[in-house]
């Protein structure tokens, strides 16, 4: 399994722009920590790309279904089956790889939520301050669960600001201007 295949897969089985997006940016999220600990980038690319890519379709029996999928019709590595399933907080997570997209997935929403509130919804401006401001705030972004990204923080034993201006940092790499509404 490459990125390629990976792509394909989320696009076939995705038909929602914003979810496509979503893991577009847990992919990046997932390429940052990789590259920062000397990881396989192209491994923790796949994870992020795939690890909801049955949620639309399935969401009764996510990441299962997912998985199963996967083991059946392609050559995903285990350690990547194994991370899509711990990526519910209920899962246990045996691996970096798995902690790391327990530890971005919701994270990602938040960021991508604080850069849609501004005026210029331009993520490359959105100032960290900012991110941590939103992130105390409940009534932003609710559907964020904040208690899930405080433990795969700890999860991946980085401090939480830390963790935060990471995931910020990643996706600003990769941003482009947005035009305003």
């Amino acid at each position: 399994m490459d990125r390629a295949e990976a792509y394909r897969l989320m696009c076939e089985h995705t038909p929602s722009e914003s979810l496509r997006r979503h893991m577009l940016n847990v992919e990046t999220a997932m390429r940052w920590y990789a590259r920062h600990w000397g990881e396989d980038e192209e491994l923790y690319a796949v994870t992020g790309l795939l690890h909801d890519f049955d949620y639309e379709q399935h969401p009764e029996e996510h990441p299962v279904w997912g998985v199963r999928y996967l083991r059946e019709h392609t050559d995903t590595p285990e350690v990547v089956l194994e991370a899509i399933l711990g990526h519910v907080a209920s899962a246990p997570r045996p691996t970096r790889l798995a902690k790391t997209l327990f530890a971005v997935d919701e994270l990602t929403g938040l960021v991508q939520a604080a850069a849609l509130i501004r005026p210029d919804k331009d993520l490359r401006k959105l100032e960290f301050s900012s991110l941590k401001k939103r992130f105390k705030s409940r009534a932003f972004a609710a559907g964020v669960n904040r208690d899930e990204v405080e433990q795969g923080a700890r999860e991946l034993g980085v401090d939480l600001e830390e963790h935060l201006a990471n995931v910020l940092r990643a996706m600003q790499e990769v941003a482009e201007p947005q035009a305003a509404s």
